[in-house]
Parts: C-alpha cells; structure tokens; sequence
C-alpha cells in the first residue's frame, strides 16, 4: 500500500486591523461562505505553519492531525479541509496530517488559516485534484469561517508582504491589494496573552464597534498608503476598539524609542507587531526580552512569496 505524501509552508499572517463583513449593507445575514470576510490589512512574516500530509488508502474515511509533536482533537479548520477535499473523490484514505507551528497559536498570527491553507495545498496535491491556487484557497477560507476561528486571513497568506484587503470573500472574490516594501524591514513581535477569536466574532456590539473603526482605519490608510500612516492607524484602531492593553502600549512605546518604524497590535490578540530596519531588531527584541519570557520574544522578515507546496 503506497504512503503518498505532500508538504507545504504558510507564512504566519499578522492582522493588524479589520472590519468583520458577513452581513449586506440592507444588514442581512450573508448565507454564502465564499462571500463572508473581511476588510483590513497586516503582513505575512517568514516564520509560519510547515504541513506535512500523508495519505493511505483504507476501508473508510480517517483523519489524523498532529500539531508540534502532540495529536490533536482541536484542529477542527484542518479537519473540516480534510473533509471537503475528501468528498471530492471515490476512495477512501487514512490521512494524517502534521503541522508544525513556529508561532504561538491564538495570538493573532493566522495559525488556523495556514494550517488549514497548508492542508488544503498539500492535501488536493496527494488526491490528484488539479485544483488552482485560488480553488485551493477558497476551500481553507470556506472551512475558516465555518468554524469561526477567522474570516479574511487566507487571502493574504497567498500574497504575503504588507497586505490590504480592499473587499472581502473568498480568493478569487476579494480584492487585495499591497503596500510596497523592500526586504530590509523586519517584524520584531512580542506576545502577552492569547484572545479567544470566537469571543469576538459573537458579540454584535463589539462587532459594531470594530466595523466603525476598521472602516474607517481601511479609508485613512487607502488615503496615505506608507508603510508609517499604516502602523499608525492600526495602533490607532486598537486604541479605539478597545483592544490595546497596557502592556502592548508599553511595548509600542519601547520600540519607537529604540528607532521602530512603528508598531501595532495583533488582531486578535494581546501581541505586538513592530516593524523595523534590520539593525534595530536585536535591541528592540532585547528590551521586549527584559518584560516578556524568551519564547513570547520573536523576530522575522517578511515573506513576500505566499504559502506554496514544498519538495518532499
């Protein structure tokens, strides 16, 4: 019986603001998956999600998922790929699928939707299901909403760099768009705690509230698209919306002394994002190290190539 198997790499994707769009503007709910997203921007950084898909055929239908080292009941945005994909063909497959993860998970760095994109790229290689990148990507967005763990983080993991999510939906359907940046900039990050997503995407106040803002930070950025006007109007809505804390404000304000081009807050979570030239990392990741454990403690470039299949 012959192991198939297929990798694939997912930038880890930061949000840096957003606006939640699953409803028309008559307020109706919207029924269709691929239409549901959301508007923002953040950047896809070089450390991210390494899956790993092996594939069996057996008697029925089983999936195995493994997250660094550990097997896994949770992953239920890989798992529901799984399944899609699965359903598109005639034979059934003990499938097992292994993440590696080079980010803490549940902290704003769009570890479902690389996993679940990852799964998506290596999985329908193994099936044979000549699927373009855009088909794949839709099926990992389709499962990200379903299970309420994101809304509009796959279509910018497939870009990478700094990205703008103009209009929402699933890609193919949303219009993203990029701030240029060259490849002397790095992402200095350091995480505090982790915000449950499905807390937020729940509360329809909250929702209102970041509807406003992420509006309105989208039109000031599309109005002045430079890399400074962007990481200032993120801070800005996190400010706004409520979600900054103060010691993500603390270690915003460390980082602009230090010579930080600026700083925002993860979306969601209660992490910081810094973006800096290369000769200021290690003294901004030094004075982050001095409030925060070492492994809350991160640095990398951006990547600028997207999530892709990977040789065996």
């Amino acid at each position: 019986m012959t192991n198939r198997i297929s990798k694939a790499f997912s930038p880890a994707g930061i949000s840096s603001f957003f606006e939640v769009c699953d409803k028309t503007s008559e307020g109706k709910t919207i029924k269709d998956l691929e239409k549901i997203g959301a508007r923002g921007g953040g950047f896809g950084i070089q450390k991210g999600i390494l899956t790993e898909v092996s594939a069996i055929e057996s008697e029925k239908n089983n999936i195995t998922i493994v997250i660094n080292g550990k097997i896994t009941i949770d992953a239920n945005t890989t798992k529901t790929v799984a399944k899609i994909l699965l359903d598109k063909v005639d034979k059934n497959y003990q499938i097992t699928i292994k993440h590696k993860v080079e980010i803490p998970m549940g902290t704003g760095f769009g570890t479902s939707a690389g996993g679940a994109l990852t799964t998506s790229l290596a999985l329908s290689k193994i099936l044979q299901l000549n699927l373009t990148y855009n088909q794949i990507g839709k099926i990992a967005h389709i499962a990200e909403v379903k299970c309420k763990t994101g809304l509009g983080t796959v279509g910018p993991l497939m870009i990478g760099g700094c990205v703008l999510t103009i209009e929402p939906g699933a890609p193919g359907i949303s219009i993203i768009d990029r701030i240029p940046l060259t490849d002397e900039y790095v992402i200095v990050s350091g995480v505090v705690n982790p915000i449950p997503t499905k807390q937020i995407l729940n509360s329809q106040k909250r929702r209102q509230e970041i509807n406003c803002w992420g509006k309105k930070t989208l039109e000031q950025i599309l109005n002045e698209p430079t890399i400074e006007n962007f990481l200032n109007c993120s801070l800005k809505f996190a400010k706004k919306t409520g979600f900054i804390t103060s010691q993500t404000i603390k270690l915003a304000k460390i980082a602009k002394k230090l010579g930080a081009i600026g700083s925002a807050q993860n979306m969601v979570g209660e992490a910081v994002h810094t973006l800096t030239l290369q000769k200021n990392a290690k003294s901004i990741a030094e004075a982050f190290n001095k409030i925060l454990p070492k492994e809350k403690v991160f640095t990398s470039k951006i990547d600028f190539q997207g999530a892709r299949l990977l040789k065996n």
